[in-house]
């Protein structure tokens, strides 16, 4: 999956992403993984668990099934910014939503941590 096939999966879920994304440029791997994440924040905030829950499961399909510049993106946007997204969630709401995450982007997240500055 490249990042134009990526826009058409998110937008299953969340129907305005493509016209949202129209409005930065240029567009590519990074932008696409760092506007879907941006989207995942705001659900956070909003407590939107529903949709929250579906774009989780998306981010880690667009991981999974997508070419490296998606998969880096993935790693260096989506999962570093993981911390910041839930830095402020109540401890339980916190652990929903990485129940909600696969056991491959929880293994990314954990190296990504504890690996941070070696």
């Amino acid at each position: 999956m490249n990042y134009s096939e990526a826009v058409q999966e998110i937008a299953e879920i969340i129907p305005d992403f493509e016209n949202e994304l129209v409005k930065t440029t240029p567009q590519n791997s990074y932008t696409v993984t760092r506007n879907f994440t941006e989207c995942i924040k705001n659900m956070i905030r909003q407590n939107d668990r529903n949709v929250l829950f579906k774009s989780l499961h998306k981010m880690d399909k667009i991981y999974t099934d997508g070419d490296t510049a998606l998969k880096n993106a993935v790693e260096g946007v989506f999962i570093f910014s993981l911390d910041n997204c839930t830095a402020f969630c109540p401890e339980e709401y916190r652990k929903v939503i990485f129940s909600h995450i696969s056991k491959g982007l929880q293994q990314t997240y954990s190296r990504q941590i504890y690996n941070h500055g070696l």
